[in-house]
């Protein structure tokens, strides 16, 4: 890893950390929110959470494209030489009802890959980051998934409802099902071996994958779309029809069991 990325990669750390601190400091109050679209909520602390890491990482500086949930689109991503790729808050429904259950995500993009990453939750005050090529760690310490290799008795992070609703549903039977709000909470509690596998088979957005996804592949573990296909970003499509974050060993399974049940169904 290049210098250059390493410099980066502490000021996101930096950035992340005083973010947090503002996201818990408004944690559990009163915070004001609202429909940004259908199904679809935002607070206060989302946009205030944006203009710091904005201010932090991309105002001013040349070179660099800001892709944010809480954005406009930007073109300039196409041609700028990096990408920050922000999600404020992956978990806002969580946030504003007062559940520990949200993160700050934030990765730094290169030919559509990430080099840089980090997901933190302020409530918990769990900081997961990773470097290409340079490991993955929780609050300092080196981490690595899991090694269960099957689904019966995995421990699973994905919605019950999502999955009883797949032609593959019956071949989940014996896994323990956990459901957590944010994806990116889930992808990094996968990397950290705290569950075997996250399973997601909704649309996602760059924004809510390219951080954890690094975690997770910096600790060991795999993350495609339910298909097998790796993850690109800063394409001009940004949503993503599925993902799934595990062991190499258990995501095999897991795609297996994903092309059965659409087989069958």
């Amino acid at each position: 890893m290049s210098e250059g990325i390493l410099v980066e990669h502490s000021r996101l750390l930096a950035a992340v950390a005083e973010a947090g601190a503002l996201a818990r400091a408004a944690f559990g109050g009163d915070v004001k929110s609202w429909d940004k679209a259908p199904g679809q909520i935002v607070t206060e602390t989302d946009l205030a959470v944006d203009r710091l890491l904005y201010a932090r990482l991309k105002a001013g500086r040349a070179g660099f494209a800001w892709l944010s949930e809480e954005g406009a689109d930007d073109p300039t991503r196409f041609t700028a030489p990096r990408v920050w790729v922000v999600d404020p808050i992956d978990g806002t429904r969580a946030f504003a009802c007062g559940i520990p259950e949200f993160a700050i995500a934030a990765a730094l993009v290169e030919d559509g890959q990430a080099v840089a990453g980090a997901v933190y939750n302020p409530a918990t005050d769990e900081l997961f980051e990773a470097t290409l090529g340079g490991g993955a760690r929780l609050n300092g310490r080196t981490i690595r998934v899991g090694t269960h290799p099957g689904i019966a008795g995995a421990r699973l992070l994905t919605s019950r409802r999502h999955l009883d609703e797949s032609p593959a549903s019956a071949a989940f039977a014996e896994a323990e099902i956990v459901a957590v709000r944010s994806i990116a909470y889930r992808m990094a509690l996968v990397a950290a071996g705290t569950f075997d596998a996250m399973l997601t088979l909704r649309p996602k957005s760059d924004w809510d994958l390219a951080a954890a996804a690094l975690v997770v592949s910096e600790a060991g573990g795999v993350v495609s779309d339910t298909g097998g296909a790796a993850l690109a970003y800063n394409r001009a499509s940004l949503r993503h029809a599925s993902a799934i974050a595990a062991n190499p060993t258990l995501q095999a399974a897991l795609i297996a069991a994903l092309g059965e049940g659409a087989r069958k169904g």
